[in-house]
């Protein structure tokens, strides 16, 4: 028996001619995009092979679903894409309407769907037919680009926010620099002439005799100048601290000679102040009490938060001063159990002048604290607050253990 000649290929069309059904058949089929052709009434008349790369079903499978497409919708968007259909057998159809969709294998990707109606010979209605991409990439892309954007956007309000932050420091660091050189100024013009005053008073004084009409009021006066002597005292540290050289010396012996220093105030406030001793551990050189600072100006810092502790107590309550010493820090609290600082007051405690003991008369001009924080940080420590309306508030100032020499020893406020 002869064996049957199979049929010639159809030849390549040249520019111009004709072009055979199956090259059409061919373009259709060989296409990336999923494509389907529909009829009038919904129902899928042809699929491409590239289905199989989207959803992992074959064509034929495809034309035995009596749903096509939406079983391979995700049921999230399969109400949309129902109406998409449903809008396309009328003739209205849109482009890139995104939606996801099942794989075989449970994964899903984010595709979208165009559509285009169909007409042959005579305007005659073919249907329509739909074509879908896969736009995964381009979705993760624009996610990506949209989370880059809220972090630039969040990037760039922080950065103003500091900007603006930064800008109001850099103000009030001028005021107060202001205010520092003029209340050292101040200071230093009083303090000569109040010496004057001191020397003549004393001089007077000694040789009164007691039986003098109102001579007791002298020891007033003496006192009034003692305090205006502290006041230009405290006015020249906020500008120009002392900085006297750091020693060697214990801690613990420090905290009870101011202790001793603020048993008149404590008594005339009845107000008891306790001292309490954490962890104490050796640190290189030094012993487990001791430190090497500059003695002078943490005793002035001690002494002015307990004086501020005792001032917002009431009597009978209790100043407590602890301390503690690690390798390389020094931790000291100062607490007392007063009415606590208000919320509106937190910023500017600190503050030069600024004061909330404006009910009671002769308890200074809000200095103590800005100079209690320019000689921390003149030896390179830090000083918080912890307060609570009602219950009190605890001053803690952190300082390194050990300090080095300052550069500069600027001479202290006397014979200035």
């Amino acid at each position: 028996m002869k064996t049957p000649t199979p049929p010639e290929p159809t030849p390549l069309p040249r520019r111009g001619d004709p072009i055979a059904a199956e090259y059409f058949r061919a373009i259709a089929e060989s296409t990336v995009d999923w494509e389907s052709w529909m009829s009038d009434e919904g129902q899928v008349l042809w699929v491409n092979p590239a289905v199989e790369r989207f959803t992992g079903r074959t064509p034929s499978e495809c034309l035995a679903m009596e749903d096509y497409p939406l079983q391979l919708v995700a049921e999230e968007d399969r109400r949309r894409i129902a109406g998409y259909l449903h809008e396309a057998q009328g003739g209205r159809v849109e482009n890139n309407v995104e939606f996801r969709v099942l794989h075989r294998d449970g994964t899903r990707r984010w595709a979208a769907i165009s559509g285009q109606s169909m007409r042959g010979s005579e305007d005659r209605s073919l249907g329509f037919r739909t074509s879908v991409r896969d736009v995964t990439e381009k979705r993760d892309m624009r996610e990506q680009l949209r989370l880059h954007n809220k972090h630039l956007e969040q990037l760039v309000q922080e950065r103003t926010a500091r900007v603006a932050e930064l800008e109001k420091h850099r103000l009030k660091m001028e005021k107060l620099a202001a205010l520092g050189e003029l209340a050292a100024g101040v200071a230093h013009e009083i303090n000569n002439p109040l010496a004057g005053i001191r020397n003549a008073f004393a001089l007077l004084k000694r040789h009164l005799p007691p039986s003098v009409k109102h001579y007791d009021k002298l020891d007033l006066i003496d006192s009034e100048i003692e305090r205006i002597s502290g006041i230009t005292h405290q006015m020249y540290q906020l500008y120009r601290p002392s900085q006297q050289r750091s020693t060697t010396f214990s801690i613990r012996r420090c905290i009870e000679e101011i202790r001793v220093l603020t048993r008149p105030m404590s008594r005339k406030w009845k107000v008891d102040v306790r001292t309490e001793y954490g962890s104490m551990v050796p640190g290189g050189d030094l012993a487990a009490d001791e430190v090497h600072l500059r003695e002078e100006e943490l005793k002035q810092v001690m002494l002015n938060l307990i004086h501020n502790a005792i001032q917002a107590s009431e009597a009978g309550h209790e100043v407590s001063v602890s301390a503690a010493t690690e390798l390389d820090r020094l931790e000291i609290q100062v607490a007392d159990q007063g009415h606590g600082i208000p919320p509106e007051f937190m910023a500017k405690v600190f503050d030069p002048f600024f004061s909330t003991k404006t009910a009671k008369v002769g308890q200074g001009m809000g200095l103590g604290l800005s100079v209690t924080r320019g000689l921390v940080e003149a030896m390179e420590g830090t000083i918080e607050i912890a307060t609570e309306t009602g219950t009190g508030t605890v001053f803690v100032v952190r300082l390194p253990r050990s300090l080095s020499p300052p550069r500069d020893v600027t001479p202290d406020m006397q014979g200035t």
